[in-house]
């Protein structure tokens, strides 16, 4: 966090009334291939969801999170009436509290233990994806990346539930 957690700004920003929910989990298995929609994922710790191509040990970006919020955001900017999470290539879509927030920080998603690393900016398959302008469409809700600390399972409806700070 860039504010000290015991400042008035840091308290604010780690205070999150309610967690958040997984509502889609989606594998990569190889690189230009379509996603894989799946109701459960075991994540490992230091690597990432099994049967994703980033769970090679890829570190800071074990697994990816999109905010279920930003789905509308993204179909509105690139010009569609909806858009799928699968076209946007990232592992987990949570609703319920800003992803943003868990940036820098421990949370839970069901018994697996993440660390937030930083933005998961686009990359220029989205002009393929959402066509012309989908790279812009997704600046600033592209989500998190996150690194796997303890391994486990995560499923569709479990809690997302940060740490205390």
């Amino acid at each position: 966090m860039p504010f000290p957690a015991d400042s008035a700004l840091g308290v604010l920003m780690a205070t999150l009334p309610r967690p958040g929910r997984v509502r889609w989990i989606g594998l990569r298995p190889a690189r230009d291939v379509p996603m894989l929609a799946v109701d459960r994922a075991e994540a490992h710790a230091g690597k990432g969801l099994v049967g994703d191509r980033y769970a090679s040990g890829s570190g800071k970006r074990g697994l990816t999170l999109i905010q279920a919020e930003h789905l509308p955001v993204i179909a509105a900017l690139s010009g569609h009436a909806a858009v799928s999470p699968d076209l946007l290539r990232r592992n987990l879509v949570v609703s319920g509290l800003p992803l943003v927030a868990l940036k820098g920080r421990r949370f839970r998603i069901g018994s697996v233990l993440l660390e937030g690393t930083g933005d998961c900016d686009p990359c220029s398959r989205m002009e393929a994806a959402l066509g012309p302008g989908g790279y812009n469409a997704m600046r600033g809700h592209g989500g998190l990346c996150a690194r796997v600390l303890e391994s486990g399972v995560i499923a569709v409806g479990d809690a997302v539930v940060p740490e205390p700070a």
